[in-house]
């Protein structure tokens, strides 16, 4: 039994990223939480107001978002029918990180999936503040959805690594269940100009192998250059259909989050884009 968790603020963006949840998981045994935090709708417009009006404009937006969640689930369960999947609604007065991080460590979430951007992000960019900001902090696999893209099962992913990590055995697992359910095609991208690898690269290379046996694994190398342009490259010359990084202390990843500077750097993924937690959880 899989938990999915995806958060939702109403948006088309939002609900695009419900879609492709249901189409990743429509064959297995999957509890989706639908989650909607508010307490930034609250504190935002109405931190100077007195606490009768405070309390009166909470309550409003509460019955509000608890309203929509509750049709969500009602729209999603008639249009899927499917028997394996089981649906909540699940209304947070906290900021969205809190809310995620909190609910994904009572519930044993596997996996968070979102959309690139809300309602309130601009076109010009690649992935919005709150995707961002759950990318840097919530200690969970997070899969960020494009909203333009049209769902296609991932037969072809892409994994870059420079293989210094230790990876998380519970977070390989997640991601050889998804290459073993569409019998896909992992690249291990290794950018470096050197092929020879230090025993903690071997070793890391080897634990990576072992743990993802029912993926068709591949290791490639190419040479150094701007990462990010080698990464999105990669992925239009291969056709490739998910991206996975791994955010971790002194990571690539966590260069680019921690500077906010995807865009600047050109990271543009027009895939989804797994991000993998190896952090404390």
């Amino acid at each position: 039994m899989k938990n999915i968790l995806i958060p939702t603020d109403f948006s088309n963006n939002a609900d695009h990223a419900i879609s492709y949840a249901l189409n990743v998981f429509k064959c297995e045994r999957t509890n989706f939480y639908f989650i909607h935090a508010y307490a930034d709708d609250v504190y935002g417009p109405y931190h100077n107001v007195d606490a009768e009006t405070f309390d009166k404009q909470k309550k409003m937006i509460a019955d509000a978002a608890e309203n929509k969640l509750n049709e969500l689930v009602t729209e999603t369960q008639t249009k899927t029918h499917n028997p394996l999947h089981k649906y909540e609604a699940v209304c947070a007065f906290e900021s969205l990180v809190d809310a995620i991080n909190n609910f994904a460590d009572s519930k044993n979430i596997d996996l968070i999936i979102m959309g690139t951007k809300g309602k309130t992000a601009s076109s010009k960019i690649t992935f919005g503040s709150n995707t961002l900001q759950v990318f840097k902090y919530v200690k969970c696999p997070v899969l960020a959805v494009p909203d333009q893209y049209s769902y296609s099962q991932p037969k072809k992913i892409l994994f870059p690594s420079n293989y210094m990590l230790p990876y998380k055995r519970r977070e390989l697992k997640l991601l050889d269940i998804m290459a073993g359910e569409f019998k896909a095609e992992v690249h291990s991208l290794y950018i470096s100009d050197f092929e020879d690898l230090s025993l903690r690269q071997l070793d890391n290379k080897k634990f990576l192998k072992e743990s993802l046996p029912h993926a068709r694994l591949s290791f490639v190398t190419i040479g150094v250059g701007n990462r990010a342009k080698a990464i999105t490259t990669y992925i239009k010359e291969n056709d490739m259909d998910l991206l996975v990084m791994v955010n971790s202390r002194h990571s690539f990843l966590e260069d680019m989050l921690y500077q906010s500077t995807i865009d600047e750097i050109g990271l543009s993924s027009t895939i989804p884009f797994l991000v993998m937690q190896n952090l404390p959880r």
